[in-house]
């Protein structure tokens, strides 16, 4: 199938390719079909998660490692059957990244969603986005002279 992206193009994806979130993304809930883009020539540890259901959704997203953080939460069982996770080993974590504007290129960042993290079942392409209902797990990187 083709999607025409307003941020990456047009784009050719295989069925086989295609991660399917079965409750969609807040706010995004009647987006339930993804794929990942990634350029590896450009940015080794960003990928973009291109909705299949709407072409204007686009999210930046990388693994919480490549941001150099180290977080643990747990699954409920409504999760892990939606996910149709049999190992640990098969789950894959990401964060949705942002940009914060700065009022100078020093105060500018990106901002990683560490309360709602993505998790994907790298074998069965099933996705949920984990909502952590605990305070502090926001972290803001900024750019460095």
């Amino acid at each position: 199938m083709n999607i025409l992206s307003p941020v990456l193009g047009a784009i050719d994806v295989s069925d086989d390719k295609v991660i399917e979130f079965p409750a969609g993304l807040p706010g995004f809930e009647q987006c339930r079909r993804f794929v990942l883009v990634h350029d590896a020539e450009q940015n080794a540890g960003l990928f973009m998660l291109q909705s299949v259901d709407d072409p204007e959704l686009v999210l930046s997203i990388t693994g919480p490692e490549m941001l150099r953080v180290n977080y643990e939460f747990t699954l409920s069982d409504d999760e892990l059957e939606m996910l149709e996770l049999k190992k640990p080993e098969d789950a894959a974590v990401a964060v949705i990244l942002s940009k914060e504007e700065g009022e100078s290129p020093a105060s500018a960042g990106l901002r990683g969603n560490f309360m709602a993290p993505l998790v994907i079942n790298t074998v069965t392409r099933k996705g949920v986005q984990k909502i952590i209902n605990k305070r502090g797990c926001e972290l803001t990187l900024r750019a460095i002279d």
